[in-house]
């Protein structure tokens, strides 16, 4: 937004005393030759100014403004922001200091933009983040949750302040992720840096496999059962449980919903429990038989368990090999040659 620089509280007062061009005495056309670098040209009026102080001064909104050039005549705008003069004030202020003759080139308004550096919000705050980074070891960015004490702002420079943001001081608690780290800018010799400083915590996230009910001992966990999310480290055990690695698995005990699953909540569900009924499957060269038998063990998946043929009444071992399926293996007798020989 361009707005109005009122003349009444910017203008600096008149400190020259004598006219830029005073006529000097006629000499005889033989005695002086005039080249044409001894002409002085008139000053003419720009449109557009940019200046990276806090005045305005002649030189930035006349070109050919020769001995007055470096005479300040207004207050710069805002850092980072554009005023607008009328030329007709333009030129009261220049006449303040003798300045005349100026060529306006039938331009209405003198706009005079102050430059600057402008740090936006999410530089200072991936700034935060690598520094986090590069002195703790923390993960990747998308590893950490920072929160701030205060909402980060875009912070305004100078144009002149074009450092990076150094480390001056900084402190890290690991238990609590609270930080506190100061910068500093360097706006060149002669100046002072500027300062920044930020404050709040930072948390260390993995993804994790949380349940979205609760479950009991030996249910069946489903696909619509669980949720992916990101969870403090500190919160997230070593054997911490994939998504993949969790579906179809049966819970060792009550969980709880939002609780982050482990490996060793985690089992090979039952598929033949103790007094079920199960299919007793002979195998062996050339044979396959079934029979009906009942469990007297609970067991997974290539768990051995003992097993009653409710038809020879014999209790017997297999191996669970699906649901309410155990394999008997049958040994078959081997024929052994008579080794003698005569």
């Amino acid at each position: 937004m361009i707005r109005a620089l009122l003349l009444a509280s910017t203008l600096i007062a008149a400190a020259g005393s004598g006219a830029i061009g005073q006529t000097a005495a006629p000499a005889s056309q033989s005695q002086v030759e005039l080249r044409p670098s001894d002409v002085l040209k008139s000053p003419v009026l720009r449109p557009h100014v940019e200046v990276t102080g806090e005045l305005v001064r002649i030189g930035d909104v006349i070109e050919n403004a020769g001995a007055a050039a470096g005479i300040a005549i207004y207050r710069s705008p805002d850092l980072g922001t554009t005023g607008a003069l009328p030329t007709a004030t333009v030129l009261a202020a220049l006449r303040a200091h003798q300045v005349i003759g100026v060529d306006t080139r039938d331009i209405t308004e003198v706009t005079v933009t102050r430059l600057a550096r402008t740090l936006a919000a999410k530089e200072i705050e991936q700034q935060v983040v690598q520094t986090l980074q590069q002195r703790h070891g923390l993960g990747e960015p998308e590893d950490l949750t920072v929160n701030f004490d205060r909402d980060v702002e875009a912070k305004t420079l100078p144009a002149n302040y074009t450092g990076k943001l150094q480390v001056v001081s900084e402190k890290f608690d690991v238990r609590s992720g609270r930080f506190d780290i100061s910068y500093e800018i360097s706006g060149g010799e002669g100046t002072a840096p500027a300062r920044l400083r930020v404050t709040g915590t930072a948390i260390e996230t993995v993804v994790a496999t949380v349940l979205t009910r609760p479950v009991q001992r030996n249910e069946v966990i489903k696909v619509s059962d669980i949720v992916i999310e990101r969870r403090p480290k500190s919160e997230v055990a070593s054997d911490a449980a994939s998504r993949d690695a969790a579906i179809g698995m049966q819970a060792r005990q009550t969980l709880r919903s939002g609780q982050v699953l482990r490996s060793a909540d985690l089992a090979k569900p039952d598929l033949v429990t103790r007094d079920q009924g199960v299919t007793l499957i002979y195998r062996a060269a050339g044979i396959y038989l079934t029979a009906r038998g009942k469990a007297l063990d609970t067991g997974a998946e290539g768990d051995v368990v003992n097993v009653l043929n409710l038809q020879s009444k014999r209790t017997i071992t297999g191996t669970v090999i699906g649901r309410g399926q155990v394999a008997i293996t049958v040994i078959s007798p081997r024929v052994v040659a008579d080794a003698k020989t005569e």
